[in-house]
């Protein structure tokens, strides 16, 4: 009796549901995501073989070739209890809308009193800005110290909250994780004494765990 031969057929998966889900995935994280915005400043930094990567609730310094300063913190709330005790201090006012802007922008390097035409310009045009960097070098008009100096104030009021919130969920936080952590990134080609400056002024406020940026480099067999 002859063999029945059954026909032969390829197996067919429908991608349609696969594709969809890919399309909407990518759509949420374009629709969520926070871009960052460019740094005003480019700066090389001397290398290291240091792993440490730079921690949160963070206060940077900036220190271009030319020896301008930069002032930058991570924590959103914190900038804008910063801007605010700035703008009482200077007498200067800002718009909603500026500190809306300041406290999501990145690194600043200007003046107290070119800070509110900075905020309005965008990111591509601050980096034509021409400004002398916030000043830091005169004893008598150190608006450097100043920043550093509320700037910790505010760190440790956002870092406070955000650990009060961490153990309030349950957790077990380590209280120096929520301190605020100063950082100096320098130039390579940056003199030393535009950094000993910037150091003094860290001493002055007796705030000495300070942190330097490096880039990484491969240590030595």
């Amino acid at each position: 009796m002859p063999k029945i031969k059954i026909p032969k057929g390829s197996p067919s998966i429908d991608m349609t549901p696969m594709v969809d889900l890919a399309f909407l995935l990518v759509t949420f994280f374009m629709l969520s995501a926070s871009f960052r915005s460019s740094e005003p400043v480019d700066v090389d930094t001397p290398s290291s073989i240091s792993d440490k990567i730079i921690p949160e609730n963070v206060v940077l310094i900036t220190i271009d070739k030319g020896g301008r300063v930069f002032f930058n913190m991570s924590d959103p709330e914190a900038r804008r209890e910063l801007l605010a005790n700035m703008a009482g201090k200077y007498k200067i006012g800002f718009t909603e809308e500026q500190i809306k802007r300041f406290t999501f922008m990145s690194s600043f390097g200007c003046t107290m009193k070119e800070l509110p035409g900075y905020i309005n310009m965008e990111p591509n045009a601050r980096k034509q800005f021409n400004t002398p960097g916030i000043p830091y070098t005169d004893s008598t008009a150190n608006q450097l110290k100043d920043w550093i100096n509320y700037g910790n104030r505010a760190a440790i009021n956002s870092g406070r909250t955000a650990f009060v919130e961490e153990k309030n969920k349950g957790k077990n936080p380590d209280a120096n994780d929520f301190k605020p952590k100063f950082i100096l990134r320098v130039d390579s080609k940056s003199l030393y004494v535009h950094a000993q400056k910037v150091i003094d002024v860290f001493r002055d406020l007796k705030l000495n765990n300070l942190n330097f940026v490096t880039s990484m480099e491969l240590a030595p067999i």
